[in-house]
């Protein structure tokens, strides 16, 4: 269930959904687009903010979060591809899909370079977007050199064996960027310490050990307060996309 304020901000009322959705930003003006857009993207288990003019959409990508835009190119006050250029500047790791009614190829190859990860034309078929949206998201996820994955506010260097949250960087012991690259990878599910102690340490340890509680500690001090991985009772631990 969905509740769309004055201020044009759709959102998903469920905690625990918001929790582990990918955040995405519509930049759209035209009210019924806007609503076919995140009733589709929350029902696909999307969260979904919206904004209705570029200068909205251009403040909450620089402030917020999100794993991914949809962006219109004919709005009202800033246009798209201003909205576009100064977004490649500041967030140049968000990818940016266009999805606009001007189809000619000079806006296509004008949008591709102002950093554009895609481009689809109005009208076009949301199964369509959908694959799109999510060929971008394992993408950015992965990083451009393949030597980078992104979970949520975690990004993890698979070469240096760092984890970054927000402007902290952390160095991993070779167990603890194993824990976190296991709970990279599986962004958003409850992983037991069972399945974390076997994938980890191997069947040779005692299952009543405490090594990976006392692994998830050290992770978490590392990280810092944003440290984005929770503690699920009874279960196991999760990393979350928030």
């Amino acid at each position: 269930m969905t509740g769309l304020s004055s201020t044009g901000h759709l959102r998903v009322i469920s905690f625990k959904v918001a929790l582990l959705a990918m955040r995405i930003l519509v930049i759209e003006d035209e009210p019924r687009i806007l609503g076919f857009l995140a009733r589709g993207l929350e029902a696909e288990g999307f969260a979904v903010d919206a904004a209705r003019n570029g200068a909205e959409g251009l403040n909450r990508a620089r402030r917020d979060n999100y794993d991914l835009v949809l962006l219109d190119l004919l709005l009202p006050g800033l246009d798209g591809l201003t909205v576009l250029h100064e977004l490649n500047r500041a967030r140049p790791d968000l990818p940016v899909m266009i999805v606009s009614a001007r189809s000619d190829l000079p806006t296509k190859l004008r949008g591709f370079g102002l950093g554009a990860a895609d481009y689809l034309s109005k009208p076009f078929s949301f199964d369509e977007l959908i694959a799109r949206i999510r060929v971008q998201l394992r993408k950015a996820r992965q990083g451009d050199n393949g030597h980078v994955l992104h979970a949520g506010t975690l990004v993890l260097d698979l070469a240096r064996r760092e984890a970054r949250v927000g402007s902290l960087t952390a160095q991993l012991s070779d167990r603890e960027f194993r824990v976190l690259h296991h709970l990279a990878e599986h962004l958003g599910e409850i992983i037991s310490r069972e399945s974390l102690l076997s994938e980890v340490w191997g069947y040779h340890f005692d299952p009543g050990s405490n090594v990976v509680d006392v692994c998830i500690r050290r992770l978490r001090k590392k990280l810092g307060a944003d440290a984005p991985i929770e503690t699920i009772r009874h279960a196991g631990y999760r990393l979350t996309a928030a």
